[in-house]
C-alpha cells in the first residue's frame, strides 16, 4: 500500500515535468524559426537589384518614372532650360580691303585690314523668312595703311605708305540669316561701332578716335556638328564725324572669312 501511495504521489510531479519539457522544446522551436526568418529577411535585401527595388516601389519597369520626384524634376527643369535656350554662336574672322569708293568718305589712298571675334544670338524671331540676330564684335587687330603727310581731306603729299594698329569694338549689330536650319545660309549682316588708332587715322590733322560702320553679305556653310564656314563681302565705313574740323574719312571694299562654332541650342 505504500509504495502505491508514493507511486501514486509521484505521478502528478512526473507529468507537470513532462509538460514543462514539452512547452520548452516547443518554444526552443519557434525561436529557431524567427530567427532563421530575420536572418534570412536581410540577404534577400540584399540580392534585390536597384531594378527589382523601382518595380517593388511603384510596379513600373521604366526606370526614370521609379526615380525620386525630386531628380525627375530637377532633369525635367534640365531638358527644359536647354530646350528654351536661344541659338547663338562665335565666330573668328578676318578681312582686308581691295578698293575704294567714294560714298560717305573723301580718302580713298589707304588700305585697311582687320581681324575680329563676333558674337551672334538669336534674340528678334523672324523678318521676311529671315532669322534677327543680335550682333556684337571685338576686333583686337585692325591695321591701317596710310600716306604718312596729308593735307586737312587726306590727300596725300607723298606716295609712301606707314602702318598703323589700331583696335575696334562693336556693341550694336544686326544679322538677317536665311535657311538657318540647312547647310548653305545666306546672310545679310550691319554692325556699328568705334574703332581707334595710336596715331591720328588718314590725317595728322584728323582723330585718333572714329565712328565705324560696316554692312556685308555672305553664305555661311556648315562643315561639322557646330562647326561652320563663313565667306563675304562688305563694305567697311569710318570717320570722325567732325569731331575735330579735319574729317577725311574711308570706304573700303573688303571680303571677310571665319569660321563660327554654335553654342547652346543648335538645329543641326
Amino acid at each position: 500500500m505504500r509504495c502505491r501511495a508514493t507511486a501514486l504521489s509521484f505521478a502528478p510531479l512526473w507529468r507537470v515535468r513532462c509538460v514543462r519539457r514539452v512547452v520548452c522544446h516547443s518554444c526552443l522551436t519557434v525561436l529557431s524559426i524567427a530567427l532563421c526568418l530575420v536572418a534570412y529577411q536581410p540577404a534577400l535585401c540584399q540580392n534585390l537589384s536597384p531594378a527589382h527595388d523601382s518595380l517593388a516601389l511603384d510596379g513600373s519597369s521604366d526606370p526614370v518614372s521609379a526615380l525620386p520626384p525630386a531628380a525627375t524634376t530637377k532633369s525635367a527643369e534640365t531638358q527644359a532650360d536647354n530646350k528654351n535656350r536661344p541659338e547663338s554662336e562665335v565666330v573668328f574672322e578676318g578681312a582686308g580691303s581691295f578698293g575704294h569708293y567714294h560714298l560717305l568718305a573723301n580718302s580713298w589712298w589707304s588700305d585697311l585690314y582687320w581681324t575680329g571675334i563676333e558674337y551672334d544670338r538669336h534674340s528678334w524671331g523672324s523678318f521676311l523668312g529671315a532669322q534677327m540676330d543680335y550682333v556684337a564684335e571685338f576686333q583686337p587687330v585692325v591695321i591701317l595703311r596710310q600716306p604718312p603727310i596729308t593735307d586737312v581731306w587726306g590727300n596725300p603729299h607723298t606716295t609712301a605708305r606707314v602702318l598703323v594698329p589700331g583696335m575696334g569694338i562693336v556693341p550694336i549689330g544686326l544679322r538677317m540669316m536665311w535657311r538657318s536650319d540647312k547647310s548653305v545660309k545666306p546672310y545679310l549682316i550691319l554692325k556699328g561701332g568705334m574703332v581707334g588708332y595710336t596715331q591720328k587715322a588718314l590725317s595728322q590733322y584728323a582723330s585718333y578716335v572714329n565712328l565705324s560702320l560696316q554692312v556685308g553679305v555672305g553664305m555661311q556653310f556648315h562643315l561639322r556638328d557646330r562647326l561652320d564656314m563663313r565667306l563675304g563681302f562688305s563694305d567697311f565705313h569710318f570717320s570722325d564725324a567732325f569731331i575735330v574740323p579735319s574729317n577725311p574719312g574711308l570706304d573700303v571694299m573688303s571680303y571677310t572669312g571665319g569660321l563660327s562654332y554654335h553654342l547652346g541650342k543648335h538645329t543641326r
